[in-house]
Protein backbone atom coordinates (compact mmCIF):
# COMPACT_ATOMS: atom_id res chain seq x y z
CA UNK A 1 0.00 0.00 0.00
CA UNK A 2 2.85 2.35 0.94
CA UNK A 3 4.61 1.82 -2.62
CA UNK A 4 1.36 2.27 -4.30
CA UNK A 5 0.93 5.32 -2.11
CA UNK A 6 4.19 6.99 -3.57
CA UNK A 7 3.53 6.16 -6.80
CA UNK A 8 0.03 7.71 -7.11
CA UNK A 9 2.03 11.07 -5.29
CA UNK A 10 4.76 11.15 -7.84
CA UNK A 11 2.00 11.01 -10.51
CA UNK A 12 0.62 14.20 -8.73
CA UNK A 13 3.64 15.99 -8.78
CA UNK A 14 4.75 15.55 -12.27
CA UNK A 15 1.39 16.45 -13.22
CA UNK A 16 1.34 19.99 -10.97
CA UNK A 17 4.52 20.82 -12.53
CA UNK A 18 3.59 19.65 -16.24
CA UNK A 19 0.80 22.30 -15.59
CA UNK A 20 3.05 25.05 -14.68
CA UNK A 21 4.91 24.64 -17.14
CA UNK A 22 1.50 24.38 -19.56
CA UNK A 23 0.22 27.83 -18.09
CA UNK A 24 3.69 29.40 -18.57
CA UNK A 25 3.60 28.30 -22.22
CA UNK A 26 -0.06 29.45 -22.60
CA UNK A 27 0.52 32.93 -21.10
CA UNK A 28 4.02 33.78 -22.81
CA UNK A 29 4.41 32.29 -25.96
CA UNK A 30 1.53 33.32 -28.00
CA UNK A 31 1.82 35.68 -30.37
CA UNK A 32 2.15 39.13 -29.05
CA UNK A 33 3.18 41.14 -26.32
CA UNK A 34 2.10 40.15 -22.83
CA UNK A 35 2.74 43.49 -21.80
CA UNK A 36 0.82 44.76 -24.54
CA UNK A 37 -2.64 42.45 -24.19
CA UNK A 38 -2.34 43.78 -20.27
CA UNK A 39 -2.24 47.42 -21.28
CA UNK A 40 -4.25 47.62 -24.42
CA UNK A 41 -4.07 47.92 -27.64
CA UNK A 42 -3.44 52.23 -27.37
CA UNK A 43 -0.90 51.75 -24.52
CA UNK A 44 2.11 53.67 -25.34
CA UNK A 45 5.71 51.84 -26.36
CA UNK A 46 7.19 54.05 -23.45
CA UNK A 47 4.08 52.37 -20.82
CA UNK A 48 4.87 48.84 -22.62
CA UNK A 49 8.13 49.37 -21.74
CA UNK A 50 7.76 49.80 -18.43
CA UNK A 51 5.76 47.22 -17.58
CA UNK A 52 7.91 44.46 -19.51
CA UNK A 53 11.11 45.55 -17.03
CA UNK A 54 8.64 45.60 -14.33
CA UNK A 55 7.51 42.13 -14.74
CA UNK A 56 11.08 40.76 -16.20
CA UNK A 57 9.81 40.26 -19.85
CA UNK A 58 12.79 40.72 -21.31
CA UNK A 59 14.69 38.15 -19.72
CA UNK A 60 15.07 34.85 -21.61
CA UNK A 61 11.73 32.64 -20.96
CA UNK A 62 13.59 29.90 -18.89
CA UNK A 63 14.82 32.60 -16.21
CA UNK A 64 11.17 33.32 -16.00
CA UNK A 65 9.44 30.33 -15.59
CA UNK A 66 12.31 29.65 -13.04
CA UNK A 67 11.97 32.60 -11.21
CA UNK A 68 8.07 32.01 -11.47
CA UNK A 69 8.01 28.44 -10.18
CA UNK A 70 10.78 28.83 -7.48
CA UNK A 71 8.56 31.42 -6.09
CA UNK A 72 5.07 28.94 -6.59
CA UNK A 73 7.64 26.35 -3.97
CA UNK A 74 8.15 29.27 -1.68
CA UNK A 75 4.22 29.93 -1.68
CA UNK A 76 4.74 33.09 -3.68
CA UNK A 77 2.27 33.71 -6.37
CA UNK A 78 3.80 36.88 -7.74
CA UNK A 79 2.00 40.60 -7.32
CA UNK A 80 -1.49 40.95 -8.57
CA UNK A 81 -1.71 44.01 -11.33
CA UNK A 82 -4.82 45.15 -10.72
CA UNK A 83 -4.88 44.90 -6.83
CA UNK A 84 -1.51 46.30 -6.46
CA UNK A 85 -0.85 43.41 -3.89
CA UNK A 86 0.51 39.83 -2.91
CA UNK A 87 -1.80 37.43 -5.08
CA UNK A 88 -1.36 34.86 -2.65
CA UNK A 89 -3.47 36.16 0.15
CA UNK A 90 -6.38 36.94 -2.94
CA UNK A 91 -6.23 33.15 -4.10
CA UNK A 92 -6.00 31.38 -0.91
CA UNK A 93 -9.14 33.48 0.72
CA UNK A 94 -11.14 32.97 -2.76
CA UNK A 95 -10.43 29.39 -2.04
CA UNK A 96 -11.16 29.18 1.41
CA UNK A 97 -15.19 30.34 0.07
CA UNK A 98 -15.29 27.86 -2.98
CA UNK A 99 -14.11 25.21 -0.59
CA UNK A 100 -17.15 25.89 1.73
CA UNK A 101 -19.16 25.88 -1.05
CA UNK A 102 -17.53 22.80 -2.99
CA UNK A 103 -17.33 20.81 0.45
CA UNK A 104 -21.15 21.19 0.62
CA UNK A 105 -21.99 20.42 -2.50
CA UNK A 106 -19.69 17.29 -2.42
CA UNK A 107 -20.97 15.83 0.73
CA UNK A 108 -24.46 16.46 -0.12
CA UNK A 109 -23.77 15.10 -3.75
CA UNK A 110 -22.58 12.00 -2.34
CA UNK A 111 -24.90 11.30 0.23
CA UNK A 112 -27.95 12.16 -1.65
CA UNK A 113 -27.08 10.28 -4.55
CA UNK A 114 -26.06 6.82 -3.22
CA UNK A 115 -29.04 6.64 -1.56
CA UNK A 116 -30.87 7.70 -4.60
CA UNK A 117 -29.12 5.27 -6.52
CA UNK A 118 -29.48 2.35 -3.66
CA UNK A 119 -32.82 2.95 -3.28
CA UNK A 120 -33.70 2.43 -7.25
CA UNK A 121 -31.72 -0.37 -7.82
CA UNK A 122 -33.56 -2.02 -4.53
CA UNK A 123 -36.74 -0.98 -6.14
CA UNK A 124 -36.25 -1.46 -9.70
CA UNK A 125 -39.25 -1.36 -11.74
CA UNK A 126 -41.57 0.57 -8.70
CA UNK A 127 -42.94 4.04 -9.32
CA UNK A 128 -40.39 5.69 -7.53
CA UNK A 129 -37.23 4.14 -9.68
CA UNK A 130 -38.81 5.28 -12.88
CA UNK A 131 -39.56 8.87 -10.98
CA UNK A 132 -36.57 9.35 -9.65
CA UNK A 133 -35.16 8.01 -13.57
CA UNK A 134 -36.90 10.03 -15.50
CA UNK A 135 -35.54 13.38 -13.20
CA UNK A 136 -32.20 11.87 -13.32
CA UNK A 137 -32.34 12.57 -17.10
CA UNK A 138 -33.75 15.59 -16.57
CA UNK A 139 -31.09 17.18 -14.02
CA UNK A 140 -28.43 16.05 -16.37
CA UNK A 141 -29.89 17.52 -19.25
CA UNK A 142 -30.52 21.06 -18.12
CA UNK A 143 -27.29 23.05 -17.89
CA UNK A 144 -25.97 25.26 -14.09
CA UNK A 145 -26.88 28.77 -15.20
CA UNK A 146 -30.46 27.44 -16.14
CA UNK A 147 -30.72 26.36 -12.64
CA UNK A 148 -29.17 29.56 -11.62
CA UNK A 149 -31.75 32.07 -12.90
CA UNK A 150 -34.33 29.34 -12.42
CA UNK A 151 -33.80 29.35 -7.98
CA UNK A 152 -33.12 33.13 -7.78
CA UNK A 153 -36.56 33.84 -10.03
CA UNK A 154 -38.30 31.79 -7.86
CA UNK A 155 -36.87 31.82 -4.26
CA UNK A 156 -35.17 35.34 -4.18
CA UNK A 157 -37.56 37.14 -6.45
CA UNK A 158 -40.95 35.61 -6.34
CA UNK A 159 -40.67 33.99 -2.33
CA UNK A 160 -37.84 36.41 -1.05
CA UNK A 161 -36.86 33.89 0.87
CA UNK A 162 -33.14 34.28 0.20
CA UNK A 163 -30.65 36.85 -1.33
CA UNK A 164 -30.25 36.29 -4.65
CA UNK A 165 -26.48 37.24 -4.92
CA UNK A 166 -23.20 37.74 -2.19
CA UNK A 167 -21.59 36.58 0.53
CA UNK A 168 -21.79 37.26 4.01
CA UNK A 169 -18.88 35.82 6.48
CA UNK A 170 -19.72 33.29 9.24
CA UNK A 171 -18.76 36.55 12.37
CA UNK A 172 -20.25 39.37 10.53
CA UNK A 173 -24.07 37.26 9.71
CA UNK A 174 -23.50 34.70 12.27
CA UNK A 175 -24.61 30.90 11.08
CA UNK A 176 -28.40 31.88 9.52
CA UNK A 177 -26.91 35.08 7.76
CA UNK A 178 -23.94 32.68 6.42
CA UNK A 179 -25.98 29.99 5.39
CA UNK A 180 -28.76 32.27 3.80
CA UNK A 181 -25.92 33.01 0.83
CA UNK A 182 -25.20 29.47 0.55
CA UNK A 183 -28.40 27.45 0.31
CA UNK A 184 -29.21 28.94 -3.65
CA UNK A 185 -25.45 28.38 -5.40
CA UNK A 186 -25.25 24.82 -3.49
CA UNK A 187 -28.52 23.84 -4.53
CA UNK A 188 -27.60 24.31 -8.68
CA UNK A 189 -24.49 22.85 -8.19
CA UNK A 190 -25.82 19.50 -6.91
CA UNK A 191 -28.94 19.22 -9.23
CA UNK A 192 -27.10 17.48 -12.28
CA UNK A 193 -24.04 16.16 -10.25
CA UNK A 194 -26.90 13.72 -7.67
CA UNK A 195 -28.78 12.51 -10.53
CA UNK A 196 -24.69 11.42 -12.06
CA UNK A 197 -24.40 9.96 -9.26
CA UNK A 198 -27.28 7.69 -8.61
CA UNK A 199 -27.60 6.41 -12.13
CA UNK A 200 -24.00 5.28 -11.77
CA UNK A 201 -24.93 3.53 -8.26
CA UNK A 202 -27.85 2.30 -9.57
CA UNK A 203 -26.30 0.69 -12.68
CA UNK A 204 -23.39 -0.74 -10.17
CA UNK A 205 -25.67 -1.92 -7.21
CA UNK A 206 -27.90 -3.85 -9.76
CA UNK A 207 -24.86 -5.53 -10.98
CA UNK A 208 -23.95 -6.27 -7.84
CA UNK A 209 -27.50 -7.66 -6.73
CA UNK A 210 -27.15 -9.96 -9.58
CA UNK A 211 -23.53 -11.14 -8.87
CA UNK A 212 -22.83 -14.60 -7.56
CA UNK A 213 -21.73 -13.98 -4.52
CA UNK A 214 -24.96 -12.11 -3.78
CA UNK A 215 -26.76 -15.27 -4.90
CA UNK A 216 -24.73 -17.39 -2.78
CA UNK A 217 -25.23 -15.07 0.49
CA UNK A 218 -28.72 -15.18 -0.17
CA UNK A 219 -28.53 -19.49 -0.37
CA UNK A 220 -27.21 -18.70 3.42
CA UNK A 221 -30.32 -17.63 4.26
CA UNK A 222 -28.70 -14.26 5.16
CA UNK A 223 -31.66 -11.68 5.76
CA UNK A 224 -31.88 -9.43 2.42
CA UNK A 225 -30.55 -6.00 4.72
CA UNK A 226 -27.56 -8.20 5.47
CA UNK A 227 -27.04 -9.15 1.93
CA UNK A 228 -27.26 -6.04 0.74
CA UNK A 229 -25.30 -3.95 3.67
CA UNK A 230 -22.52 -6.48 2.99
CA UNK A 231 -22.41 -7.71 0.22
CA UNK A 232 -23.52 -6.03 -2.89
CA UNK A 233 -23.33 -2.24 -1.19
CA UNK A 234 -19.15 -2.44 -0.76
CA UNK A 235 -18.59 -3.62 -4.83
CA UNK A 236 -21.39 -0.94 -5.90
CA UNK A 237 -19.58 1.68 -3.81
CA UNK A 238 -16.50 1.38 -5.98
CA UNK A 239 -17.40 2.90 -8.96
CA UNK A 240 -19.25 5.72 -7.32
CA UNK A 241 -15.64 6.71 -5.44
CA UNK A 242 -14.16 7.39 -8.90
CA UNK A 243 -17.16 9.44 -10.39
CA UNK A 244 -17.07 11.61 -7.31
CA UNK A 245 -13.48 12.46 -7.74
CA UNK A 246 -14.36 13.02 -11.44
CA UNK A 247 -17.16 15.04 -10.25
CA UNK A 248 -15.33 17.34 -8.67
CA UNK A 249 -13.62 18.74 -11.39
CA UNK A 250 -17.57 19.20 -13.06
CA UNK A 251 -17.95 20.87 -9.81
CA UNK A 252 -14.92 23.33 -10.15
CA UNK A 253 -16.14 24.11 -13.45
CA UNK A 254 -19.78 24.39 -12.04
CA UNK A 255 -18.36 26.87 -9.54
CA UNK A 256 -17.30 29.25 -12.10
CA UNK A 257 -20.32 29.76 -13.61
CA UNK A 258 -22.19 29.81 -9.93
CA UNK A 259 -19.83 32.03 -8.78
CA UNK A 260 -20.05 34.47 -10.86
CA UNK A 261 -23.92 34.65 -11.47
CA UNK A 262 -24.77 34.57 -7.40
CA UNK A 263 -21.81 37.47 -7.14
CA UNK A 264 -19.92 34.80 -4.50
CA UNK A 265 -16.45 35.79 -3.87
CA UNK A 266 -14.87 32.34 -4.58
CA UNK A 267 -11.83 31.15 -6.51
CA UNK A 268 -14.44 30.75 -9.83
CA UNK A 269 -15.10 34.75 -10.17
CA UNK A 270 -11.70 35.30 -9.01
CA UNK A 271 -10.75 33.73 -12.18
CA UNK A 272 -12.99 35.22 -14.63
CA UNK A 273 -11.74 38.99 -12.63
CA UNK A 274 -8.50 38.11 -13.07
CA UNK A 275 -8.98 37.23 -16.77
CA UNK A 276 -11.32 39.85 -17.47
CA UNK A 277 -8.47 42.48 -16.81
CA UNK A 278 -5.45 40.44 -17.79
CA UNK A 279 -3.89 40.20 -14.53
CA UNK A 280 -1.79 37.34 -15.07
CA UNK A 281 -0.12 36.26 -11.99
CA UNK A 282 -3.48 36.13 -10.20
CA UNK A 283 -4.87 34.04 -13.11
CA UNK A 284 -1.84 31.92 -13.38
CA UNK A 285 -2.11 31.30 -9.63
CA UNK A 286 -5.73 30.32 -9.46
CA UNK A 287 -5.12 27.79 -12.36
CA UNK A 288 -2.61 26.04 -10.01
CA UNK A 289 -4.39 26.10 -7.03
CA UNK A 290 -7.51 24.87 -9.06
CA UNK A 291 -5.37 21.80 -10.67
CA UNK A 292 -3.62 20.99 -7.11
CA UNK A 293 -7.42 20.72 -6.18
CA UNK A 294 -8.26 18.34 -8.67
CA UNK A 295 -5.08 16.37 -8.57
CA UNK A 296 -5.22 15.41 -4.77
CA UNK A 297 -9.20 14.53 -5.16
CA UNK A 298 -7.88 12.40 -8.01
CA UNK A 299 -5.27 11.03 -5.64
CA UNK A 300 -7.99 10.74 -2.12
CA UNK A 301 -10.02 8.87 -4.97
CA UNK A 302 -7.15 6.35 -6.21
CA UNK A 303 -6.21 5.61 -2.46
CA UNK A 304 -9.84 4.83 -0.72
CA UNK A 305 -10.02 2.83 -4.06
CA UNK A 306 -7.25 1.10 -3.02
CA UNK A 307 -8.60 0.36 0.92
CA UNK A 308 -11.72 -1.17 -0.33
CA UNK A 309 -10.27 -3.03 -3.26
CA UNK A 310 -6.94 -4.86 -2.22
CA UNK A 311 -6.47 -5.88 -5.83
CA UNK A 312 -5.50 -2.76 -6.58
CA UNK A 313 -2.53 -2.13 -4.22
CA UNK A 314 -1.69 -5.85 -5.08
CA UNK A 315 -1.84 -5.42 -8.92
CA UNK A 316 0.67 -2.04 -8.68
CA UNK A 317 3.19 -3.54 -5.72
CA UNK A 318 3.50 -6.33 -8.62
CA UNK A 319 3.84 -3.54 -11.73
Amino acid sequence: MGAYAARRLLSVVFVLWAMTVLVFAIVHLLPGSVAHMILGEYATNQAIADLEARLGLNDPLHVQYWRWFSGLLAGDFGMSLTMDRPAGPVIWEALGRSAVLAGVSIVLVAILGIAAGIHSAVHKGSLTDQGLTLGQYFFIAVPEFFWCILVILFFAVWLGWLPATGYTPLAEGGVLGWAKHLILPVSTLVLGLIAHVSRLVRSSMLEAIESRYVLAARAKGLPERIVLRRHALPNALLPAITVLAVDVGILIGGIVVVESVFAYPGLGRMLVYAIDNQDLPLMMGGMIVITAVYALANLAADLLYAVLNPRIRVSGSAA
